[in-house]
């Protein structure tokens, strides 16, 4: 169909029955019965391109070429999905009839701005991480958005940091809620083992270093010390990795761009942010159909 070569490793990852599902959804939730635009334009053979407006990770093309290819267009990449993109910049063409171009617009568009987005601040991230040479995994949550979460999981993957679980079948996560329903930690870990079995790790949400050396003694995988202030996490984590060596420890809660730095640390092995996929920034981009004599990176102007 498109360049695949410009796709990121990641999207074979993607089934294509799902993505398939999702554009199905997503594109008639957009058009539930006429297509007005589209008949006003009709269905002369148009080539339209994807510009860049500010500056950023590119990301969710497959996502992007799907919506395309159900409505018998063709996409074609200029750049390689996981480049950083300067704005002005013509980043890929849709060839096809023109009503079909203009019904995939927005969705295409949504998709590709918001995982840019989560891309860019991901890869952010990341690289704050490479330059304090810290050792562990900044991931992403389930704070995701209903429907969406397919494009938000993999961009995380595109920026460079992981996807922490993906839903609740990935691994169990015994939270407050869980424990104190259960009763205390050990009844919660000892359930939760029964149909998790072998395969299936197990992660404690933890208030205190005392419930997560409860965790830790019952057979929990993975404590989560959470909203720990920077140096009482150190602090916990240290204590617990000198009884429990292979235990894996979180750190999360509060934690943002400008303070994840303070969360490094030699006993930490997974620091989780919500905000990765929530509250990040957008990458602008638009689609311009291409017309002869005019400048698609200033569609106003027009070209001797």
């Amino acid at each position: 169909m498109k360049m695949a070569n410009k796709r990121s490793e990641f999207a074979f990852l993607l089934h294509p029955l799902t993505l398939h599902q999702h554009v199905q959804h997503w594109l008639a939730e957009d058009t539930p019965s006429f297509d007005y635009g589209g008949f006003v334009v009709g269905e002369t053979e148009e080539t339209a391109v994807l510009l860049c407006k500010s500056k950023g990770v590119l990301a969710g093309v497959p996502f992007f070429d799907a919506i395309f290819d159900e409505l018998g267009c063709k996409v074609e990449w200029m750049f390689c999905e996981g480049m950083l993109v300067e704005p002005a910049t013509i980043v890929a063409k849709v060839t096809g009839k023109v009503n079909k171009i203009l019904l995939g617009e927005r969705v295409a568009l949504n998709c590709i701005t918001r995982a840019s987005g989560i891309a860019t601040k991901a890869r952010n991230v990341a690289r704050l991480k490479q330059e304090h040479s810290w050792h562990g995994e900044i991931a992403g949550t389930r704070k995701t958005t209903p429907g969406f979460r397919n494009v938000e999981k993999y961009a995380l993957l595109i920026g460079g940091v992981s996807t922490h679980r993906y839903d609740l079948s990935s691994m169990i996560m015994l939270k407050d809620n869980h424990i104190w329903s259960a009763g205390n930690v050990k009844c919660a870990v000892e359930e939760a083992r029964k149909v998790g079995g072998f395969s299936i790790k197990i992660e404690v949400e933890c208030r205190s270093i005392d419930e997560a050396r409860e965790a830790a003694i019952e057979g929990a995988d993975i404590v989560m010390l959470d909203n720990f202030e920077p140096g009482a996490l150190h602090g916990a984590a240290a204590a617990l990795k000198k009884e429990f060596p292979h235990l894996l420890i979180e750190g999360s809660g509060g934690i943002k761009m400008d303070n994840v730095v303070q969360y490094f640390g030699p006993h930490i092995d997974v620091i989780s942010m919500g905000s990765l996929t929530q509250g990040y920034e957008t990458v602008n981009f638009s689609l311009k159909i291409l017309k002869e004599g005019h400048d698609p990176l200033n569609p106003t102007v027009t070209v001797e």
